[in-house]
């Protein structure tokens, strides 16, 4: 509750800033102020209002106002540096004047083409968003390690992170993900947790994972739980994913057919909704020849040190999404010591994706969709 009032109270503040600002470009006319004024309140509101509808019924209403309130959510962010932009520049200019006499003729005409103008940029900068959303790519990575297989000593692996399958990701984006992901003819698929966002009752109502059936991979495909799997009530969402072929691993060891050694981590955050903490990686590996090649997944890419000192060969995460919205990578790339990308760390690779899907819109600024298809040497 503490949390939660500490976010409605900054987002209310975000947008009461901007909404000031807003209205004064906006007061042209009384027609054009009452019309900002009403779309205003609904956009900034949507996104609440549809998660709880959903919570009662879900329809055509609640998932329409959870999309509109989704891209707000990214809509916001920009029109907020936009608002901060300008703010900085009048202050300038009352310090030392540079701006042309010509907008002062006329200040609320240039106040109003000035809110046009911010409309167009956020319009473009979510347009252009959303078409990199639309175009993942599969990113190819080859790494060496220095320990031994059963059988062919090159190994292939396709991993991916926070799908988040949902009101607003949905068959489609998975469906190409499955046509992706069978491309590689992966030995292993891998899904670094976050498969759903919230709602598990949408999830199971509509089937959206159902194409997530349609996975090829001889040696399985396995998961780890993200944050997210909790919030959708996680018993719930561990059925229906292991229902649809995927082996859901909490905090449990799994040897695979050729020796790798298959970790998998409860979230970090899963404390906060079982009242349990999750196990030590060093209790995890306890009975585990450290001379066998260990592969970790781990939601949350903190506290690399842990799988430095317990002699994991390769940790996958994801979680952070590398921001999603430029400027947010930078944030989290001040957070993480990795927060997207390929790093070794001693004798052990780390590699955290920025995610397949998204959280809040269908839109992203700082990074592209991926699918990493890791191609693992041993020394055989």
């Amino acid at each position: 509750m503490i949390f939660l009032a500490i976010v409605l109270t900054f987002y209310c503040g975000v947008n009461l800033y901007i909404f000031l600002h807003g209205l004064q470009a906006f007061s042209i006319s009384p027609v054009i102020r009452k019309i900002y004024i009403f779309a205003f309140i609904l956009l900034a509101a949507a996104f609440f209002l549809g998660r709880i509808l959903e919570r009662v019924k879900i329809g055509i209403i609640s998932n329409t106002l959870v999309w509109v309130g989704s891209y707000w959510l990214a809509a916001m962010v920009y029109f907020l540096l936009l608002v901060l932009l300008i703010d900085i520049v009048r202050l300038i200019q009352y310090q030392i004047p540079f701006l042309p006499h010509i907008l002062y003729q006329n200040p609320q005409k240039a106040r109003f083409y000035l809110g046009i103008g911010s409309l167009v940029i956020v319009g473009l900068v979510l347009i252009a968003g959303r078409v990199n959303t639309l175009c993942p790519r599969i990113r190819q990575l080859e790494l060496k390690i220095n320990k031994k297989i059963a059988g062919d000593k090159e190994f292939k692996i396709a991993l991916a992170s926070d799908l988040h399958l949902g009101t607003v990701v949905g068959p489609r984006q998975v469906q190409k993900l499955v046509e992706q992901i069978n491309i590689i003819s992966p030995d292993l698929i891998l899904f670094a947790g976050d498969l759903i966002d919230e709602d598990s009752g949408l999830l199971i109502k509509k089937d959206l994972g159902k194409q997530l059936q349609d996975l090829r991979a001889p040696l399985g495909v396995f998961s780890v739980t993200g944050n997210h799997e909790y919030f959708g009530g996680i018993e719930t969402v561990t059925g229906y994913l292991e229902s649809h072929g995927i082996t859901l691993l909490r905090d449990s060891v799994i040897t695979l057919s050729n020796g790798i050694v298959l970790v998998g981590r409860v979230d970090r955050e899963a404390h906060q909704f079982t009242r349990k903490n999750r196990r030590s990686l060093g209790e995890l590996l306890k009975s585990i020849d450290r001379g066998k090649p260990i592969i970790l997944i781990d939601h949350q890419p903190v506290n690399l040190r842990e799988a430095v000192e317990n002699q994991v060969s390769l940790q996958l995460s994801g979680h952070t999404h590398h921001g999603q919205l430029w400027p947010f990578n930078y944030m989290t790339s001040a957070i993480y010591r990795l927060s997207y990308g390929y790093r070794k760390i001693g004798d052990t690779h780390f590699y955290v994706s920025c995610g397949y899907g998204t959280w809040g819109p269908l839109i992203r600024t700082s990074s592209r969709p991926e699918i990493v298809a890791l191609k693992l040497i041993f020394n055989n």
